[in-house]
This record gives structure tokens, sequence and C-alpha cells, in this order.
């Protein structure tokens, strides 16, 4: 990757880009609420009725209707009935898009982060998006939250990152081989990447 970092005005303009543009720039980000940030070290871009690891690959539904706009929207949901997962909406509303925040580095927050996680391994604390919603204290009542504006949950530019790799997505089966994950090299924070497990297992 080349190029500079969008300030907090370019912010905007740079989320209503496509979903595969826009996901490896929100590397090295931070993203905060209730008393920890987290930088984000690794990412995954879902499009719409094209891609079909999407939730929004069969139109639109009352869980998914965040991921159709505005940009820089909050999308906020229930991973197997357990762990709460955050989304950065991006893309021209009513064309659905959205960046899963699969991992990052804890950079603020340590302790609350470690308290609400119940582990002292710092690499581990937001380690998958689950555990960095968890870190998070994220609820489902914040799905649709503006980033973009003074609020709960807040998404901040950090420095730009230039060693970038990407690769499959993690535990699809629609559209399984699309590149669309993104992290940073070398990272330890970045999760483990598995398949998902054959049909009837």
């Amino acid at each position: 990757m080349s190029g500079t970092r969008p300030g907090p005005d370019d912010l905007a303009a740079l989320l209503a880009g496509p979903v595969e543009r826009v996901a490896p720039l929100l590397l090295g980000a931070v993203v905060s609420h209730a008393g920890v940030s987290i930088r984000l070290t690794e990412v995954e871009a879902y499009g719409g009725a094209d891609d079909a690891g999407s939730h929004a690959h069969r139109g639109p539904t009352r869980r998914n209707a965040t991921m159709f706009g505005p940009a820089g929207r909050l999308y906020v949901y229930l991973s197997y009935g357990l762990h709460v997962c955050a989304n950065v909406v991006t893309g021209p509303e009513g064309s659905p898009g959205a960046v899963l925040l699969r991992a990052g580095e804890v950079v603020a927050g340590a302790d609350e982060a470690r308290s609400r996680r119940r582990t002292g391994v710092a690499r581990d604390l937001a380690r998958g998006p689950g555990r960095l919603g968890q870190a998070l204290g994220l609820r489902l009542d914040l799905d649709g939250t503006d980033l973009l504006a003074p609020s709960t949950v807040t998404l901040q530019p950090g420095e730009l990152v230039t060693s970038v790799e990407r690769g499959p997505r993690v535990g699809l089966r629609g559209d399984a081989e699309r590149p669309w994950r993104f992290w940073i090299a070398d990272e330890p924070t970045v999760s483990a990447y598995r398949k998902a497990p054959p049909l009837g297992c």
C-alpha cells in the first residue's frame, strides 16, 4: 500500500468507497468504546448480492439493515448466539458493504479489557471478532451508531500501515476463497486462519 492515512475530515469520503478498497485502509485505525481503545490489525470485507459470504447476499433484512448505509455506521450482530461482532459500514447508501473488525491491539484501557475478557494475555485481548467486541464492551443496541460523530463508539485514523497481507476470509462456505481478509504482517494479535468445516461435521 502507498499514500497517506486520511485525516478525520477525510474519513467519511474514504468510507464511502468500495468495501474491498476501504478494508485494508482501516488497518491501524483505532476504535474506542467504554474506556478501551483498540488499534485494528485484521479486518475482512463483505459486499452485497454478489458476495455469497455476506449477510447482505439475499437482500435487506431486519438484522442486516445497517449494512445498507449510510457509510460510517457501526453494524453490530450476534455470532453463534454468543459473540457481539463489530463492522464498519462502507460504500454509497443503498449498496451494502461492511468491514468486519477481526482483531486488534489494545492501546488504551488494558485493565478494563482484561476484566471483560478475564485473561491477562495481552495479544489475546482482542484476537478474533468476538474477543474484540467483548474487550470493547459492545452491545447489540449500539447497532447503527454513527462512528463519524461524537458518540459512545468512535473510529479514528491511525498511522499508515505499509506491510499488509491478504487472503481468504475465515470460516466461510459461501465465497470461501475470496481474498478479502487483510492483516498487518507479522502482527501477533492477528487471529488464526481456519476454513469452514465440511457440511455434516
